[in-house]
């Protein structure tokens, strides 16, 4: 490794560091989703029957205590449940935007990773032509190949390197964003759930206890 930054120069630096800092959001944003990725329907369901039990105190304190947005929105309805059902969609629609940009956070990061490493390593291997002609013309015209050879190794290591980081950090780009994507659709799904069990079925159920009483 340390031969290899010897031989692509002072360029083997921003590059590496791009390396590092494409693990380190990769880490995070991998730990972050699956934290947030629950199952909606057993969620839900949970939720459903501690409320139908007329405890919906007890319904928000498990939402707080549950990570990821969809357990936020299943809260924000909760807590707005006397609100009026245009209001209502209105607020949980409201509450399901506001979480897509810390599901998205440092997304933008990754892909501008996955972007300027190989433009950092196409540098390289400017500045490495760079050298090879500065080379080729001060030893003009007996030139030997080991005169040349450092700005051979910083041309096609800085490349390398350059593209062997790009790969991999975009294809972590794409599937974190695909986890975000299947996170949004469970967003949307409970948004539906909760709307339609806090208006219709739950003011189904009271008129079933009013009738029954």
């Amino acid at each position: 490794m340390w031969e290899l930054m010897a031989k692509g120069g002072w360029i083997m630096w921003p590059i590496m560091a791009c390396s590092l800092g494409a693990a380190v959001l990769f880490l995070e944003r991998v730990f972050h989703l699956h934290r947030a990725q629950i199952k909606p329907d057993d969620f839900l369901n949970g939720i459903y029957t501690i409320v139908n039990r007329g405890n919906t105190a007890e319904a928000v304190s498990i939402c707080d205590q549950t990570p990821g947005p969809v357990a936020h929105m299943v809260r924000t309805a909760l807590l707005h449940a006397d609100e009026p059902p245009v209001e209502l969609k209105q607020t949980i629609n409201k509450a399901g935007l506001a979480e897509i940009p810390r599901l998205e956070k440092n997304l933008g990061g990754l892909l501008t990773i996955a972007q300027v490493a190989p433009l950092l390593g196409l540098m390289g291997t400017v500045v490495g032509l760079i050298r090879l002609f500065m080379v080729m013309e001060q030893h003009a015209p007996l030139v030997e190949i080991g005169d040349l050879s450092s700005g051979i190794w910083q041309a096609l290591t800085t490349t390398a390197v350059g593209i062997a980081i790009a790969v991999p950090s975009f294809a972590a780009y794409n599937f974190l964003l695909s986890r975000v994507e299947s996170i949004t659709i469970n967003m949307e799904y409970a948004a539906e759930e909760i709307y339609r069990f806090l208006v219709y079925d739950r003011t189904h159920e009271d008129a079933r206890a009013d009738e029954t009483l």
